[in-house]
């Protein structure tokens, strides 16, 4: 009977140790997977998606597979909350996410008093950072930063040009264009007209009889592509010949599905072209072969996921607090976008935004080619 119950005790124990060895890692992806930025929330799933299944090929996080959770927060804020109390829940314990600042920030309260670390692509609201929160991390720029350059623009190429301001009263658009507009001031620039307008709508007809009223010849737009394609539209119905300064926000063809062919001339800052990095090469061919285009945040999302992995490993633990230390210590980290550090409130310690133009490429589609 002893010797009996000693082979159910080993046996019990080797059935554990194996159910622990095929634990899963959760991973969540936060953003707008329907909506009308739903082209971005496509973004980041298939770059946390394809780096998850190539990370899963090799063996997973310290041997442990990973396995994706989606969560449409459909860039509103109070649902971005709902996807993170869901995370909650679901025992998911690393998120990249969310798509939208003004998303980003509320849900991330949540995942710092439940113990679940983060990393966006792309919120750019200096808030995301700045309120010491031990959990936060982007891998794209600051607002602050991306205003500087358009302010510089402004100062070194169109000082004598009529430039107005327009956001879509988001955390991010706003604060883009607040960022432009302050830095303008401190050069000694004055614009046009400062305005905000609603997104969500179709017509715009107002803010571009404004901007004809004040024969601005540069908008700057601080907002997304939805929005900015039918200013620009509409900009030309009206024969506006008004050029749209815009930044990581259009970073989608579909700004030129919305916006036709008045987009080309318009200048957008980003990030140095992701897919041109040495390091993306295998991984660009991969999705290409699926036959989508690694875009705008795709494949910062995907580097994303290879931060977790190697800051785990680094750490030897899968608590996120560890990682997160392993993050916050300065270490660089090798991704598909480049070598990535992260100073002590989890924004990267260099960036460099260059500029792009939107023109018509070989193929007759109009599309942003770097500068």
């Amino acid at each position: 009977m002893n010797s009996f119950l000693l082979k159910c005790v080993v046996v019990s124990a080797a059935l554990i140790a194996a159910g622990t060895a095929r634990a899963d890692v959760k991973i969540g992806i936060a953003g707008p997977i329907t909506g009308a930025n739903a082209a971005f929330g496509a973004q980041l799933s298939q770059g946390v998606t394809q780096a998850a299944d190539d990370i899963n090929a090799s063996g997973g996080i310290l041997g442990q597979k990973i396995v994706i959770e989606t969560g449409d927060d459909v860039s509103d804020p109070k649902q971005g909350v709902s996807v993170a109390n869901k995370f909650v829940g679901d025992g998911v314990k690393f998120v990249v996410g969310h798509f939208n600042s003004g998303v980003t920030i509320p849900a991330s309260d949540v995942y710092a008093e439940n113990g679940i670390l983060f990393i966006t692509p792309s919120a750019t609201n200096p808030m995301v950072t700045e309120r010491k929160l031990w959990n936060a991390f982007r891998v794209c720029g600051r607002d602050d930063q991306q205003g500087l350059l358009w302010a510089e623009l402004a100062r070194d190429k169109l000082s004598d040009k009529k430039i107005a301001v327009v956001h879509d009263k988001t955390t991010y658009g706003k604060g883009l264009a607040d960022a432009a507009l302050d830095n303008m001031h401190k050069f000694g620039l004055k614009e046009v007209l400062y305005e905000g307008v609603n997104t969500g709508e179709k017509d715009y007809a107002a803010i571009v009889s404004k901007l004809k009223a004040v024969g601005a010849d540069y908008v700057m737009w601080g907002g997304l592509h939805t929005e900015g394609g039918l200013i620009v539209r509409q900009m030309r119905d009206q024969g506006l010949k008004t050029v749209m300064i815009s930044g990581d926000g259009i970073t989608d063809n579909e700004f030129a599905a919305i916006g036709g062919p008045g987009v080309a001339g318009t200048l957008m800052s980003f990030g140095p072209e992701p897919r041109n990095n040495p390091n993306a090469k295998a991984v660009t061919a991969a999705f290409k072969a699926k036959n989508f285009e690694p875009a705008g945040y795709t494949l910062y999302s995907y580097a994303a996921v290879q931060i977790f992995k190697q800051a785990a490993e680094t750490a030897k633990s899968l608590d996120p607090k560890k990682v997160a230390d392993a993050m916050h210590s300065g270490m660089a980290f090798h991704t598909v976008i480049g070598d990535i550090s992260f100073n002590k409130k989890g924004d990267r310690t260099t960036v460099d935004y260059v500029w792009y133009v939107w023109k018509q490429g070989t193929d007759g589609k109009y599309t942003f080619f770097q500068l």
